[in-house]
């Protein structure tokens, strides 16, 4: 149950993710703020520089790390970015001095920048998170190779889901790395990685939860569980790439793998039994709280703290707490093994 209450965090944010058209940008002032803006590359007192591309920049003659627009476009600082920003902030100030409620522009509530960091908080607890994860996996492998027997013949580890609860880290570090990347400069390409290596993540996750807690071993059964979901998911990233990001149908393969690792987790936990079990319960109370959180939807306090990024503060705690368990898991079958071989 634990990390696929993790995992309904992501699962949030492809729903949110889904809902993109927003009050703010159909604000006839905003719109009519980013048109001269990116026509004159001034902003009331603000001059825009990303719109004042000199024509030097684009002499052909010039090598490719010269070309000024595309220097831009790689720092996703160019001007509609930037003009977005300043009529943004510009828009939400006469907001507030009217008395009115911050709304959102395209799909995101306003943030103010930190450097080139879009939404700061989320982006320092996501490369927290990615952190909390290495070190998870690291002391998994520590533990596994290092501090528990290795099997006499092969000098292979006595656990069986080794292999798995590597893809898995690597897994998560990868959706974790794009997570903080997304919320420090959002473009297509962020959105897009951040997406897929989402989705990768919640989809692998599904194949782990019922190899473990339906014991599966034998390679060959695991190559019938895993290839139908492998070939559904391949195919649901392909398709937000290469032909269309719907939000709502990632919203909705999200939800149904989430809520199936959930049932998964939540039955095995029961009947199994497992000494560890109390440690899955505190990480699901965790993940209920963050997923409540999430839902609440509030706009951030003085531009920077809102609720999507105190969700991340609670999965911070929570990814720690699962490689834990993970570890616990590793020692347990561990030992119910060799106890086991003793009395061959």
């Amino acid at each position: 149950m634990g990390e696929r209450s993790l995992l309904l965090l992501f699962v949030l944010g492809c729903a949110f993710g889904a809902i993109r058209a927003s009050e703010g940008e159909a604000d006839p002032l905003y719109i009519t703020c980013t048109n001269q803006c990116e026509k004159t590359g001034t902003l009331q007192d603000v001059s825009i520089q990303h719109c004042q591309v000199s024509s030097d920049s684009l002499l052909p003659n010039n090598p490719w790390y010269k070309q000024e627009p595309l220097y831009l476009r790689w720092k996703e600082l160019n001007c509609k970015s930037e003009c977005r920003y300043h009529c943004i902030l510009q828009r939400e100030n006469e907001r507030e001095s009217l008395g009115l409620r911050p709304v959102k522009y395209h799909g995101r509530w306003p943030f103010k920048r930190v450097f080139v960091f879009q939404e700061p908080l989320s982006a320092v607890l996501s490369a927290l998170t990615l952190l909390i994860h290495f070190n998870g996996w690291l002391s998994f492998v520590l533990l596994l190779y290092y501090k528990l027997p290795l099997r006499p013949a092969s000098g292979r580890t006595y656990y069986e889901f080794t292999g798995l609860w590597h893809i898995h880290g690597l897994l998560s570090m990868n959706a974790w790395f794009w997570s903080a990347i997304y919320h420090s400069s959002v473009s297509d390409l962020t959105e897009k990685l951040y997406h897929s290596s989402n989705a990768a993540l919640v989809g692998y996750s599904l194949i782990l939860a019922v190899l473990r807690t339906f014991n599966v071993k034998d390679e060959a059964s695991r190559v019938m569980v895993a290839a139908p979901l492998l070939a559904f998911l391949t195919t649901h990233i392909l398709y937000l790439n290469f032909y269309e990001l719907d939000y709502g149908l990632n919203m909705k393969v999200c939800l149904a793998i989430g809520i199936a690792q959930m049932l998964l987790w939540a039955v095995w936990s029961v009947v199994t039994r497992h000494p560890s079990s109390i440690k899955l319960w505190v990480i699901a109370i965790g993940a209920t709280l963050a997923v409540l959180l999430e839902i609440s939807d509030f706009p951030p306090y003085k531009g920077y703290v809102d609720a999507h990024s105190l969700t991340h503060a609670i999965v911070l705690p929570l990814s720690f707490l699962w490689w834990s368990f993970v570890k616990d898991d590793a020692e347990f079958r561990t030992a119910a093994l060799t106890k086991k071989m003793s009395f061959c």
